[in-house]
């Protein structure tokens, strides 16, 4: 047995060992060539993916905004409908209103005192006229702060009138503010229809 020589059995079995090693190496080398390919390929998908579902989601978004800005116009062009309607029902409402103030100042008018100018402001009235005496004058006042239209009536300006038809001595020119009060709307519809 000492002419046994073992070291080219031992060679072979040393490639052969590391034959199968590179093999080996090898094997998991392209496996995992091939699973960060695979990793990499999927992830590439899913990014493609949640980009086209992003870019989708902005598609809705820009539509639902461009909704958004139709309803938010419609709903100006609907409060200007409304303030529109409410401008044309207060005038409809209104209307009859300064029939009254006109019947209200014509009742109120003792004989001797005349309007010359009549201007309305908002809830007030501006009045300038003449009055044949300070009794007439007085007179007006009374009934005015006694209708139910007017309140306030406030005397600003009295001077001798210089007009022809009066006497100097006895006419007067004045100026008259009083505020416009509207009552009970039935009330005043019910009387004045009586």
């Amino acid at each position: 047995m000492a002419q046994i020589n073992l070291l080219p059995w031992r060679e072979s079995l040393r490639d052969e060992r590391k034959h199968r090693f590179l093999m080996g190496m090898l094997v998991v080398v392209a496996i995992g060539g091939a699973s960060v390919f695979l990793a990499d390929q999927f992830m590439r998908n899913e990014i493609g993916n949640q980009q086209a579902r992003n870019s989708y989601m902005r598609g809705e978004i820009a539509l639902v905004d461009a909704k958004v800005a139709e309803i938010n116009n419609l709903q100006e062009q609907k409060r200007e409908t409304q303030e529109r309607m409410s401008v044309i029902q207060d005038l409809q409402g209104s209307r009859p209103v300064i029939v009254r103030v006109f019947d209200e100042l014509v009742k109120t008018l003792p004989e001797g005192v005349y309007f010359q100018t009549i201007e309305r402001v908002g809830d007030s009235m501006n009045i300038e006229g003449v009055a044949e005496s300070y009794g007439k004058l007085t007179d007006l006042m009374r009934q005015l702060d006694g209708s139910d239209w007017f309140a306030d009536p406030d005397l600003q300006i009295i001077s001798a009138s210089e007009d022809e038809g009066f006497s100097a001595d006895v006419a007067n020119r004045f100026t008259l503010d009083l505020a416009l009060v509207t009552p009970n709307d039935h009330q005043s519809s019910e009387e004045y229809l009586q």
